[in-house]
């Protein structure tokens, strides 16, 4: 499976998103969606997996939880929107991958992309993509993508998507 994650695009999708994400099985946002539009579109592309953030409103936390658990090729996958950073993880979520640990945890919220293995936690795979919209104080906007098939991940990808504020042709905000 090809797996894309992205984060806090805040209403805005740059159309290059769905030119990288065109490949992939599935496609995990980690909140702050912004907009339904946003997963709308992602949708168009495949099988889309979200949690809500703290600036999605009620359109969006009634349908996306604040915590999803769920399984990919044999590796338990924990998303949720604001997760720290290891080994400081957000109280909200620290009991949780300390008593249950997947084999990789996902979370957005800071802007900042981070990929590492926490040697704590069983070695679990760590993920913030950064952030794919134009709100925040990120410079560079950024996604992810990777293959996982039978517990192995493979070809992980940081796509650089440019500048925050650099609003490409034909881009839509929604």
């Amino acid at each position: 499976m090809k797996i894309g994650v992205l984060s806090d695009t805040h209403g805005y999708l740059d159309p290059k998103v769905i030119t990288y994400f065109n490949p992939c099985d599935e496609i995990w946002h980690a909140g702050d969606i912004g907009s339904l539009d946003i997963i709308e579109a992602l949708q168009a592309v495949c099988t889309v997996r979200a949690v809500s953030g703290n600036i999605d409103d009620r359109t969006i936390s009634t349908v996306f939880p604040d915590i999803q658990r769920f399984t990919v090729e044999g590796l338990t996958v924990c998303m949720t929107h604001i997760g720290g950073t290891p080994p400081h993880y957000n109280p909200k979520i620290r009991k949780q991958l300390h008593d249950n640990t997947p084999d990789i945890f996902v979370c957005g919220h800071s802007h900042i992309l981070k990929i590492m293995r926490d040697q704590k936690l069983n070695n679990m795979l760590f993920i913030n993509p950064g952030a794919a919209g134009n709100h925040g104080f990120h410079a560079i906007r950024t996604i992810i993508r990777f293959d996982v098939l039978a517990k192995q991940i493979t070809n992980m990808e940081v796509i650089d998507l440019g500048k925050r504020g650099a609003l490409p042709s034909g881009t839509q905000t929604y």
